[in-house]
């Protein structure tokens, strides 16, 4: 037997006399959502609302910069994990897109992406080529050729679709997981916004339903708990909006779907990290009887959220959360694994990207809020040009959706644009489609845009028109009557009368909403939009001014 000196001997048995100190077992997830292929870091800069309110115009962005900020914020974090909120790929800058977004997947695998749920885009091209996402391998599942670079390795994060469901009720993907920090389980749901049906392409989308998100949510927590999992965290690739487009501690203004979903998650669901509407909030809010943690990174790795929460070591309870948005500025250190990756498949796009196309005398940003924007008014006068002729539809009047403008237009010193650059303004590749509409069928249409208003005003998307169309509207009026002017021309809209109206192929479907658009007559095909961007920049333009659709 070891005997121990009486000194040593006293002292362990004072310790032992003394109340042992607590401290929560910290969790940190890390979240991202709508990256959307953004292996580069976009021109131009972002307005980031820090915690005192005031806005900071930042170059933020780019797969290996996320990277680097994921990597410094996990120092230090002993249960730390990465997830993502859906929209990690589609809609995609050139250097992703053309090679089927598979860079995006091995990027963000090397940065450490464990959990994402889908979102719409996850979508675009098919649910085989996005279960090859996930497994990978090279079948060829679209127009273009898979693994041109080298054999695609598949996903190293998981995808969670609990309410993406095939005809016999199975998932796409596994509706949850569960993550183990030393006593405590962190239970994690992943879902797509119920409305990927209408949002996504009808091929994209064949075969599969999509459930309501707070009832399937709530379907599983009895499981998540019967597992063990002592919290619930909810992926949602759908948001709400606010005036402030990028704020890093504050929901101020916020309005959108995610609010009435809160308001029937179960309470156990106390973490929602969301996306979708590419803007960036968080906060604790009151709703659906419980306080609950709601967050979103905004868009294309501009920013990162941090979210801690905080677990009493015995009852593994919940005792405290909070979370913040982290710029992911430009100047970071990058990820040097994934900044090798990004330069070789960038390299791989240039001789496509790199090719001029025409002439801008200047900067035609985007609106971050999705209003009217140079930008989307560039869109709708190049579909207009085309349109018009008498072999593309003869059109008077295009509409273009604002969130389908996904970058604004920076021209070169020397005002040249390039093919990359206008890829990634409109990566869609949509089809103009021309029809006849009565002047009573387009106010329906323009009604659509506000649709779902609420105190903080518009939630839905903006159709931005070409030169020569405006409208006004007043949304104080009761919906449905939202609408007070549309003039063509200088002349107002006769209700009776018909117009050739153009917008691409996803809104004349119904897409974002827009049913009324479905309907119409003598549709005629108009060709692809990036073609009409061309046709229109080679001519050399101006930069649109704004007022089309409010003073």
């Amino acid at each position: 037997m070891r005997i121990l000196p009486i000194g040593l001997t006293a002292l362990l048995a004072a310790c032992a006399t003394v109340p042992q100190t607590t401290y929560p077992i910290e969790v940190q997830i890390l979240a991202i959502n709508d990256f959307h292929g953004n292996l580069e870091t976009p021109e131009g800069t972002i307005p980031i609302t820090g915690p005192d309110g005031a806005d900071v115009d930042s170059r933020v962005g780019g797969a290996a910069q996320l990277a680097g900020t994921l990597k410094v914020l996990r120092n230090g974090h002993a249960n730390s994990i990465t997830v993502a909120a859906g929209d990690l790929i589609g809609a995609s800058p050139l250097a992703s897109a053309w090679f089927l977004d598979e860079p995006t997947i091995d990027a963000l695998s090397l940065a450490g992406l464990e959990l994402a749920s889908v979102g719409n885009h996850e979508f675009d091209k098919g649910s085989s080529e996005l279960l090859r996402m996930q497994k990978g391998g090279c079948e060829k599942y679209t127009t273009r050729q898979p693994c041109q670079l080298e054999r695609f390795k598949g996903a190293g994060f998981t995808y969670l679709a609990a309410n993406a469901l095939r005809a016999d009720g199975s998932t796409l993907f596994p509706a949850t997981a569960i993550r183990r920090y030393g006593p405590v389980k962190v239970g994690f749901i992943g879902m797509t916004l119920k409305d990927t049906g209408i949002l996504a392409s009808p091929a994209g989308v064949a075969g599969l339903t999509f459930a309501d998100e707070a009832a399937t949510a709530n379907a599983l927590v009895p499981k998540l708990k019967a597992e063990g999992a002592d919290t619930v965290v909810l992926l949602i690739h759908q948001g709400a909006k606010s005036p402030k487009a990028y704020q890093t501690e504050s929901c101020e203004g916020l309005a959108g779907p995610i609010l009435d979903i809160l308001d029937h998650l179960d309470p156990a669901i106390r973490t929602i990290v969301s996306g979708h509407t590419h803007q960036a909030y968080a906060c604790t809010l009151d709703r659906g009887g419980a306080p609950r943690l709601l967050t979103s990174a905004g868009k294309y790795g501009f920013l990162v959220t941090d979210i801690r929460l905080d677990f009493d070591p015995r009852s593994r309870g919940l005792v405290a959360s909070a979370a913040r948005n982290v710029p992911v500025e430009a100047s970071t250190n990058g990820d040097p694994k994934v900044a090798q990756l990004t330069g070789r498949y960038v390299k791989a796009a240039a001789p496509v990207a790199e090719r001029v196309i025409g002439r801008l005398s200047g900067p035609a940003p985007r609106s971050e809020t999705e209003d009217e924007s140079p930008a989307a008014s560039l869109v709708a006068d190049a579909e207009l040009y085309v349109a018009r002729q008498a072999d593309k539809g003869r059109a008077r009047i295009a509409f273009t959706n604002a969130t389908g403008v996904r970058t604004g237009l920076f021209p070169k010193a020397d005002g040249s644009v390039s093919f990359g650059q206008i890829f990634q303004m409109q990566p869609f590749g949509n089809n103009l489609v021309t029809k006849n509409y009565t002047g009573a069928q387009l106010k329906a249409v323009l009604e659509q845009q506000f649709r779902t208003v609420d105190g903080a005003g518009r939630v839905g998307s903006l159709l931005i028109p070409s030169a020569g169309f405006r409208f006004r509207y007043d949304l104080a009026r009761p919906q449905g009557d939202r609408i007070i002017l549309m003039e063509l021309d200088g002349k107002r809209i006769d209700p009776a009368a018909s117009y050739r109206v153009t917008v691409n192929n996803f809104l004349a479907s119904g897409g974002d909403g827009f049913s009324a658009l479905s309907a119409g007559s003598d549709a005629v095909d108009g060709g692809m939009d990036l073609d009409a961007m061309e046709a229109w920049l080679v001519l050399g333009q101006p930069v649109p001014a704004m007022g089309r659709t409010k003073d």
